[in-house]
């Protein structure tokens, strides 16, 4: 179980997300190599680091869509993909207790992934009624709801190719917003768009920063990260080289941090 804090009603609180010694390996390459990290509830942590150094990896870990190969991650309190016995040893969870693990979780990747062939209203539907099993007149309701949310609600009935990239990220925020996540990832989500799309997606998110939703973001928008993040942390090499509150921004300590900074600054 991870570490309880108290909340402002002074309630026990678990960390929504607690990495504990997370490593991972490719064979013979080492990409996280001890990570420590915990994300309260209701905060933004906005995860910095030059490419390759173990940032997408550490999200598809919280996800299941990688392995651990060392540590462990808890959401929510509760170990993902394994489950501990009475005499200690760790048993791998099945499809199913993954996918309820899972259902936590929504997940936002630089390509949006859309279905060519569906409107922006049937992406966004397809999980609500072939995963949850919900009927199709309150998926349809959800779905224009959550594309409402993100100011799509005049876009309803068009293809993915019939939209902007900008546009597409909207909808595929959406579609995992639809899923009633309580945390989202977002793998690097406006760095396939050009530069005047990127604004409309940082938006939203910064909307899902004020409505209070727990979210762990990936990203080289360092001005969106000033804003919005609770926490900054810096990973290079596959290891956390600084962290602490969007101060560490304008008044890094360590050079590589320094380094990166004069960079993308």
């Amino acid at each position: 179980m991870s570490e309880a804090t108290k909340d402002a009603n002074g309630a026990k609180q678990v960390p929504a997300v607690q990495a504990k010694q997370v490593h991972k390996a490719f064979g013979d390459l080492h990409v996280l190599k001890g990570i420590d990290m915990t994300v309260e509830p209701g905060t933004v942590t906005v995860i910095l680091g030059p490419s390759g150094s173990g940032k997408s990896t550490f999200l598809r870990l919280i996800n299941q869509l990688e392995t651990l190969t060392g540590g462990e991650i808890d959401v929510d309190g509760e170990m993902i993909g394994y489950k501990k016995l009475p005499d200690g040893q760790l048993q791998t969870l099945n499809d199913k207790e993954i996918a309820r693990q899972r259902a936590k979780l929504g997940m936002v990747f630089q390509k949006f992934n859309l279905f060519p062939h569906m409107t922006a209203l049937e992406n966004v539907m397809e999980a609500p009624v072939h995963v949850q099993h919900m009927p199709k007149a309150q998926a349809r309701e959800l779905a224009i709801k959550e594309l409402q949310r993100v100011g799509l609600g005049d876009r309803l009935d068009y293809y993915p190719a019939q939209l902007s990239g900008g546009q597409q990220q909207r909808v595929a925020i959406a579609r995992a917003l639809a899923m009633k996540p309580e945390i989202m990832l977002f793998d690097e989500p406006t760095s396939a768009l050009d530069p005047e799309l990127v604004g409309e997606v940082l938006n939203v998110m910064r909307s899902l920063a004020d409505e209070g939703m727990t979210m762990i973001v990936v990203t080289h928008e360092i001005g969106f990260a000033k804003e919005v993040a609770d926490q900054i942390v810096f990973m290079d090499g596959g290891v956390v080289v600084e962290r602490g509150t969007p101060d560490i921004i304008d008044h890094p300590k360590e050079a590589r941090f320094k380094d990166f900074l004069q960079h993308v600054l």
